[in-house]
């Protein structure tokens, strides 16, 4: 019989770890696993905020590119007859407040987050009127002249169709947006803007194919919107918080380059021509011989908006503030000769703009991906939840600027 004899050596390899041995080995794994997680956590954060980041992004280049399309083509003019030229040698294609029935703006208060954009499109549907069209009228008639599409039927119609959007304008500097409701042979039938007949077209007047766009922020819901004037109002981009235009212009006042006697234009250095001194304008409320660019000195036409240039003609642009937008002198007059209110008056300070600034501000969507703003900064117009700044994305913004090529021909 073989007695075994177990030692304390043996004993000791055959034994498990003591619990202080197993508390610090457990401290050691918990050490190691935050340290890892301390390195996903972020990524895991950066990879969640980069989709939303090119998402701004691309809400940004749909903004610009929008806004920059129209504003590059502000004042495009009639190519054909009489009125051949830029739209701001008769009135401003430029306001800054929204126009139309559905998105109503103020010409007395302009909005900084919102501009209205005319142009002439590249169109055949430009002539003249044969008749005159009294400010209570729906219908017109129009000249056949070279250049319109040849119609058998009726050559008068010269392009023009059912729901074709329109202005009417003549050198005095009164305008008006219509749309073609019914098309017949000898008349146009007409819908105004928003119902309001304010002036009478004499024959001759202007009548052409036109495109209005007004882009505005919709505050409320965070959207930049585009409207055509009429009709379709329609959010282009959304968590806009930020929008704002600002214009920069002619220091020096229009200014006559040849007697208002002369059958051909351009007349004035910018801006509608001034009647001859015994002529006096039924569409406004200035003088005989004036208008809102021009007044009577000394029997003689005489610029009548202030001069910011100090005598140096053809320096650079000016940047205009909205008080001078909304102080008068207005186009084409506040009243016409009735004392009925012109609703498309537009202060003169307008025909000087030549260059156009826009600001856009977008945020992004998810509130937990936006957090509180630091002391003295603002990193989010609506702050939102977020405590990691790892999923911090702050707002993003954009400036360009815009010099209308129709606006700029004369610099």
């Amino acid at each position: 019989m073989t007695i075994q004899c177990r030692g304390r050596a043996g004993r000791r390899a055959e034994a498990g770890f003591t619990l202080i041995e197993m508390l610090v080995a457990t401290a050691i794994m918990v050490v190691v696993t935050a340290g890892i997680f301390s390195i996903i956590n972020p990524a895991q954060g950066t990879y969640q905020a980069q989709p939303m980041v090119s998402d701004m992004q691309q809400r940004l280049r749909v903004a610009v590119d929008a806004i920059e399309r129209d504003l590059i083509m502000a004042g495009a003019g009639t190519y054909s007859g009489d009125a051949q030229g830029a739209l701001g040698s008769f009135f401003s294609p430029i306001l800054p407040h929204s126009v139309g029935t559905l998105v109503p703006g103020d010409p007395d208060n302009p909005d900084p987050t919102a501009i209205t954009i005319m142009y002439v499109p590249p169109t055949s549907a430009q002539t003249t009127l044969s008749t005159a069209m009294p400010n209570e009228s729906a219908e017109l008639k129009l000249n056949p002249q070279p250049g319109c599409p040849q119609d058998v039927t009726c050559p008068q119609l010269c392009g023009f169709k059912q729901g074709m959007r329109v202005l009417i304008f003549d050198t005095s500097g009164s305008y008006d947006v219509f749309t073609v409701t019914q098309v017949q042979c000898d008349a146009l039938h007409l819908q105004h803007r928003d119902d309001k007949f304010t002036t009478e077209y004499a024959a001759g007047a202007y009548i052409t194919q036109m495109e209005t766009h007004t882009y505005y922020l919709n505050v409320a819901e965070r959207r930049l919107y585009h409207y055509d004037g009429y009709q379709t109002n329609l959010p282009i981009v959304d968590n806009v918080v930020g929008l704002r235009f600002e214009y920069f212009g002619e220091a020096a006042p229009a200014m006559l380059r040849k007697p208002v006697s002369e059958p051909d234009g351009p007349w004035t250095t910018y801006g509608p021509k001034p009647p001859a001194l015994a002529t006096d304008y039924a569409s406004d409320d200035y003088a005989a011989g004036e208008n809102c660019a021009f007044q009577i000195i000394g029997g003689n036409h005489s610029p009548r908006m202030a001069d910011w240039s100090a005598g140096a003609a053809g320096g650079p642009l000016v940047p205009i503030s909205y008080a001078e937008l909304s102080n008068g002198p207005w186009c084409p007059g506040m009243t016409n000769d009735k004392g009925d209110e012109l609703p498309n008056r537009f202060d003169v300070d307008m025909l000087r703009v030549r260059k156009v600034r826009v600001t856009v501000r977008v945020q992004v969507g998810d509130d937990a991906m936006r957090g509180a703003n630091p002391p003295g900064e603002t990193l989010f117009v609506n702050p939102g939840t977020a405590a990691d700044g790892a999923r911090y994305i702050r707002d993003q913004e954009i400036r360009f600027e815009v010099t209308p090529r129709n606006l700029n021909i004369a610099r």
